[in-house]
């Protein structure tokens, strides 16, 4: 599909990283709580458009590695592996979840908050990082359609992340009694994520 190889586990760990709570994840739930539904779902599209910088810049990034040395982005795809498993033990090694991202969210409006998700995601240092080694993953270098591919692999991202966080928009008060509430559910879900992650990057490793 489009070159990209083991498209439903793409998909899968999209969404997982979606579960993860992160400055992103939890800067939506603040806006929500505090704001009410349209703060949430304005947040959610300066997620989406922070994470599409990113994606162009590691998409070109990309592109230049599959024009200028096949064995380089072969070596490229092995390392984001190792960034899946590194990601996954430290996912393992959290004691508890943390939400300090949440504070700071006194301005009301939907753009404000767009803008305050969008600065939030643009200087996430590592979500650059993110794709550059998680995309090469799942490109086959044989049958990449080059941009389509990149492009096609950005719109999935996209709507996931659309769909997933207006759904949490829609929770968000279920789900942050919960988290309050119980921080061991916290917990619980870094472990399964880990292991998951840790799971993915040695089957991606293999294939």
């Amino acid at each position: 599909m489009f070159g990209i190889v083991n498209y439903p586990t793409f998909v899968f760990t999209v969404l997982l990283f979606l579960a993860i709570p992160g400055p992103g994840l939890l800067g939506i739930v603040a806006a929500t709580g505090k704001h009410g539904r349209r703060a949430g779902f304005a947040s959610t599209l300066g997620v989406v458009a922070g994470d599409w910088v990113h994606m162009t810049l590691a998409g070109i990034g990309v592109a230049a590695l599959l024009q200028a040395n096949p064995l380089v982005f072969k070596a490229i795809q092995y390392l984001g592996a190792a960034y899946l498993i590194y990601i996954g033990v430290t996912l393992l090694r959290v004691k508890a979840l943390e939400s300090n991202s949440s504070s700071g969210l006194e301005a009301n409006g939907g753009t404000q908050d767009f803008r305050r998700l969008f600065l939030i995601t643009l200087m996430n240092p590592k979500a650059i990082v993110f794709y550059m080694a998680f995309f090469p993953l799942f490109i086959n270098p044989a049958e990449h359609h080059g941009a389509w591919t990149l492009l096609a692999m950005g719109v999935t991202v996209s709507c996931l992340t659309v769909l997933f966080c207006f759904s949490v928009v829609l929770l968000v008060n279920l789900i942050t009694t919960r988290l309050k509430k119980n921080a061991w559910i916290g917990r619980v879900a870094h472990k399964v994520a880990g292991v998951t992650l840790i799971g993915f990057g040695i089957k991606l490793s293999t294939n």
